[in-house]
């Protein structure tokens, strides 16, 4: 499991601030400080998880509640068209062990990513 002590940790007890695009009981969404498109949002559980290849049946109904709010905080951006990626591990490009998604959008994305 991720330690609460990541900077997204950081970021759900209030210590770091970030620019909050939505937040529920379950995740908090808020733009990436490094974003690589117009629009970068991080969705994030607020169950520190460190990757999605950690995520057991137990959280099957908070990653498909994830992907939902990846589509609604798209469309509160005004996305028609938008990447959702998720790394899992440090040779997929993950950095900060808690899982989060990222919402990437406002200009052409190409294929393959990297």
């Amino acid at each position: 499991m991720a330690s609460s002590d990541t900077i997204f940790g950081r970021i759900l007890s209030g210590e770091i601030p970030c620019q909050e695009v939505y937040a529920d009981d379950l995740c908090l969404a808020f733009r990436d400080v490094n974003p690589q498109a117009p629009v970068h949002v991080l969705v994030i559980p607020r169950e520190p998880i460190a990757q999605l290849g950690e995520a057991t049946d137990e959280h099957e109904a908070l990653l498909g509640h994830l992907l939902l709010v990846a589509a609604k905080v798209a469309r509160l951006e005004g996305l028609e068209s938008w990447r959702t990626v998720i790394n899992s591990g440090a040779d997929a490009g993950q950095t900060v062990f808690h899982l989060h998604l990222h919402v990437i959008g406002g200009r052409p994305l190409a294929w393959p990513p990297g």
